[in-house]
């Protein structure tokens, strides 16, 4: 386990090192695209992503959960999860984190920050309402392992790199869109003439979908070992395992999740409006979660 750790964090590091490295290459392209100078436009592209992950390391927690519509949760109205919470950061050694609860019908919980003095959990108020204390508490563990295995970092940088390679390519291809139909006047760039103009709108199209299948990988190794964790923390595996096989039978969609932040929750949060028919496989490409089923069958192991 120990191992796996120290690979997820050299893992991270590489991963955000894409994650700069596609920015770098949406944004060349859309300065290839509308006729910038390419040169330009890629050092400025190089400036743009490097800006993107050093705000994304000091704010991209707040934005998860601002993008999650997460608040505060009271610790008197809440007092049964503060509890919990306290009591395995006592047993773990860890820093209290935020505490939140969003207010979402479908059960599920999401972990956030840069490291562990700077963390966060969320809860929804779902999961307070369907899980019982043991159960509750093997998903809170599930959090705080992501904490404790310093998974927060890359995933939650992963929710504005995604989200900034998605905006890039959604406003290089509408600003095309707008500008394609207007009368060309002398001095204006011409793009049939430029083979990269064509390298470059293929680049916005496969973008979004690179970084999804990034997003992906960030997410589904981790997933497992943060359960395994869990149930050192508690020592309690069939705790987690009812929950995850309450999350199973639940197919209410998270309303609170979005693509950009589907990684960071506990199960994947739209799983009810997955293709389980012939597609169902190219579909799994992108899960940013292992199947219920195989998670629980790990941990039945142990």
């Amino acid at each position: 386990m120990y191992e796996q750790i120290r690979s997820n964090k050299r893992r991270s590091a590489l991963l955000i090192a894409g994650f700069v490295v596609v920015v770098t290459l949406v944004g060349a392209a859309v300065g290839v695209v509308i006729g910038g100078g390419s040169i330009a436009v890629t050092i400025g592209a190089l400036v743009v992503a490097a800006a993107l992950a050093f705000g994304s390391y000091w704010k991209a927690d707040q934005i998860a959960l601002s993008v999650s519509r997460a608040r505060p949760a009271d610790p008197r109205e809440y007092a049964r999860l503060h509890n919990l919470v306290e009591g395995l950061c006592i047993a773990s050694g860890l820093p209290k984190p935020g505490v939140y609860v969003v207010d979402d019908p479908a059960p599920n919980a999401f972990a956030t920050g840069r490291n562990p003095r700077h963390a966060s959990i969320a809860v929804t108020t779902g999961l307070l309402e369907k899980m019982n204390r043991v159960e509750l508490e093997g998903v809170v563990a599930h959090e705080l392992s992501h904490i404790r295995n310093y998974d927060i970092l890359v995933s939650t940088l992963a929710v504005t790199m995604v989200g900034s390679v998605a905006l890039l390519s959604d406003l290089a291809i509408r600003s095309m869109w707008w500008n394609g139909g207007r009368v060309r006047r002398s001095g204006d760039h011409n793009d049939t003439n430029n083979p990269l103009a064509f390298v470059g709108f293929a680049l916005l199209i496969v973008a979004p979908i690179a970084a999804k299948v990034m997003q992906a990988a960030i997410s589904r190794q981790r997933e497992s070992l943060a359960d395994v964790t869990a149930c050192q923390m508690t020592r309690y595996p069939p705790g987690l395992i009812s929950a995850l096989e309450k999350l199973q039978e639940d197919q209410t969609a998270t309303h609170a999740a979005s693509t950009a932040t589907a990684h960071l929750w506990i199960e994947q949060p739209m799983s009810g409006l997955g293709d389980g028919g012939r597609l169902r496989g190219p579909h799994s490409w992108f899960d940013t979660h292992p199947p219920l089923e195989e998670r629980i069958a790990l941990l039945r192991e142990l």
